[in-house]
């Protein structure tokens, strides 16, 4: 079977999605697939089902949950109680997409660091690929709420080593109109600005790579009270100087 949470929550045997009953179902089979393997407690699911206003009959409604979870998936899912709380111990030969997605984003990040910069953009490019959606998209607000940016966050970090790569082998004309996409949804990602300067001044055009430094610093000012981070500093300032380093890879390790 195929787990799925990158994008609304879902299981498939070969290739058929099963049905699961509601957001109440996919919030606890989420919660259990997320614990990779952990025992999740009983106050845990409450909370991640009804947050800090729990029925009286929590037990017995999770109970029931678990045991409609179980009717669906059958017994290659191995749903168990551990003291006071669940495990789910997936089949052999099972899949699930936030594993697969952090094992290709290691393997990535490794050729990145290690200058293996094609290599890294088809690995990250890969490990992306998984997103289906928002993360968690049908289920409980509390779960979706305490552990969807975590996840999101992490996708961010795989997309700007992406494009670390990829600007590594030359590919700033391209990543332009990405590149300024993600800056005007994610203002305050000093990561994505400093790549779109990067990507500007490669490209000829170092006064409109100077600007978006500007426009950053008076954001960064007005909306969080802090000057811009080394990175924009860093760039910045090698623009000015109209420095070679410009022209070479980005440093991977720093985020």
């Amino acid at each position: 079977m195929e787990y799925g949470i990158l994008g609304p929550v879902e299981v498939r045997e070969d290739g058929t999605e099963i049905p699961l009953d509601g957001p109440k179902q996919r919030t606890v089979l989420a919660a259990l697939l997320m614990a990779e393997g952990s025992v999740v407690p009983d106050a845990e699911l409450s909370r991640f089902l009804w947050g800090d206003r729990p029925p009286r009959t929590l037990n017995a409604q999770i109970y029931t949950h678990v045991s409609r979870i179980r009717k669906a998936l059958g017994p290659r899912a191995r749903i168990v109680r551990r003291a006071h709380g669940y495990l789910l111990d997936p089949g052999d030969g099972d899949s699930f997409d936030l594993a697969e997605f952090r094992r290709r984003a290691t393997e990535g990040r490794l050729a990145l660091v290690s200058g293996r910069h094609r290599e890294a953009s088809g690995l990250l490019r890969s490990a992306l690929s998984l997103w289906r959606g928002p993360v968690l998209a049908n289920v409980s607000e509390p779960l979706a709420a305490a552990e969807g940016p975590p996840v999101e966050e992490a996708r961010m970090s795989v997309l700007a080593g992406r494009i670390e790569a990829d600007l590594a082998v030359g590919m700033h004309p391209q990543l332009l109109p990405e590149l300024t996409r993600l800056v005007d949804r994610h203002p305050l990602h000093e990561r994505f600005r400093a790549q779109l300067m990067t990507a500007l001044y490669r490209c000829d055009r170092q006064a409109d790579a100077l600007a978006l430094y500007d426009s950053g610093r008076r954001m960064l000012a007005a909306d969080l009270g802090v000057e811009p981070g080394r990175r924009l500093r860093e760039v910045h300032r090698a623009i000015l100087a109209s420095d070679p380093v410009l022209h070479r890879p980005l440093a991977a390790s720093r985020d």
